[in-house]
């Protein structure tokens, strides 16, 4: 009867994780018997035990926002966690969108008071991206906690970075815990020149990188990419119960407009619209999972772009029409395409008018845009960046902290 039930439960363990929200995500492990088991995917802020000890008679600040939560106890908030065990939060340090994840992208974050723990929140997304000697005066341990959703151009590995380099400058220790990149099963895209180095893209490292925020934590150290090649020290506590080939489907959304699986899978390849005049849904209950711009000629499918609260205030095209394509039905498995981009670049009458200054920093290098305008095939434009990804995924082996 055992032998019976381990069966069926291995039959449809492929549906049953399918349909299962990520706060209970589930991993098949092998055991010492050689049977399969169903274990949870444990992000590091759900090993407690593991960095409690290393808190206890400390002051601590948090590098924090709306996904820094505890899944296997109901999403319950990292905050009010360390609150609950006696842990002396001193202030916490908010990143773009806010500590609530509720601000448009590139709205100015300003210092503020926690309402809900009448802690300090100190802004790291404005004119002051790095915390100052000032602010961690009264910090004896920095813990950072941020759900990455593993793009170059996603800010928070970037405030992950300065804070990184204030840790070492300052000789205060920081935690990571460690959680699941969604777009982690692959690497794609064009490596950023540095001579493109912006808060959108501060690593040479591709478009989709391949890590999570611990692995790469680990490379900016390892390669000395922190200002005068400071090293800081960090302590990963990695995820369990998880490898890079693992779909997770998060609990919270990272950011106002990235609300489900599917538009963190597309993702990397929408998100180069943001450098041109084709909205990707701002101002819709589905962006990034739809693009189109205000002319027929771009598609029979439409969305009207409105103002909604706590998603886009002012999205690019707000109230016109517009017409273009809908990828809601999109497979888990997509990965990085130009396919989506090429259309519409084809469709506009092409010319560099398509492009406006913000293109080539998401890019990392003019090169994409000066292949598009040459009219290059996304076969012919892939092939270009194949030399420096072969190089990038051996640097990348050594910073691996899961297979």
């Amino acid at each position: 009867m055992k032998q019976l039930k381990l069966i069926l439960l291995l039959i449809f363990f492929p549906t049953f994780l399918g349909s299962w929200n990520i706060s209970g995500s589930l991993l098949a492990k092998e055991v010492a018997t050689g049977h399969r088991i169903l274990a949870p995917i444990l992000p590091g802020a759900d090993q407690p035990e593991k960095y409690l000890p290393l808190l206890k008679d400390k002051k601590v600040g948090l590098v924090a926002n709306q996904t820094s939560v505890l899944t296997q106890k109901g999403n319950q908030h990292l905050v009010d966690f360390l609150l609950e065990n006696d842990i002396a939060v001193q202030k916490i340090f908010v990143p773009e969108h806010g500590f609530r994840g509720n601000a448009d992208a590139g709205e100015v974050i300003k210092n503020d008071t926690d309402k809900e723990t009448g802690i300090p929140l100190v802004s790291l997304y404005g004119s002051n991206k790095k915390p100052s000697e000032e602010a961690l005066m009264d910090i004896d341990i920095l813990i950072f906690d941020f759900q990455d959703v593993g793009l170059r151009f996603y800010t928070y590995i970037s405030t992950m970075h300065y804070v990184m380099e204030a840790c070492a400058e300052q000789g205060k220790p920081m935690i990571i815990l460690d959680r699941p990149n969604p777009n982690g099963d692959y690497i794609d895209g064009p490596v950023l020149d540095p001579a493109y180095k912006s808060f959108v893209g501060m690593h040479p490292i591709p478009v989709v990188h391949g890590l999570t925020v611990g692995e790469l934590a680990q490379m900016i150290n390892g390669e000395g990419w922190l200002k005068k090649q400071v090293k800081a020290d960090i302590t990963v506590i990695p995820v369990a119960n998880w490898d890079h080939s693992q779909h997770y489907s998060l609990p919270i959304k990272p950011s106002p407009n990235l609300p489900n699986d599917v538009s963190i899978r597309l993702y990397p390849s929408l998100c180069f619209f943001e450098g041109t005049d084709i909205s990707v849904g701002r101002g819709t209950y589905f962006p990034f999972q739809v693009y189109g711009a205000p002319a027929s000629k771009y598609g029979e499918f439409t969305f009207t772009p409105e103002s909604i609260n706590g998603m886009s205030k002012h999205p690019p095209h707000e109230g016109k029409t517009c017409y273009g394509a809908d990828l809601r039905e999109t497979p888990l498995s997509h990965q990085f395409t130009l396919k989506y981009l090429l259309e519409m670049y084809q469709k506009s009458g092409g010319g560099q008018q398509f492009f406006n200054n913000f293109f080539d920093k998401l890019a990392g290098t003019d090169q994409l845009r000066k292949d598009i305008l040459a009219g290059k095939s996304e076969k012919e434009i892939k092939a270009g960046w194949q030399d420096k990804l072969k190089i990038y995924r051996a640097m990348r082996e050594k910073y691996l902290l899961y297979k």
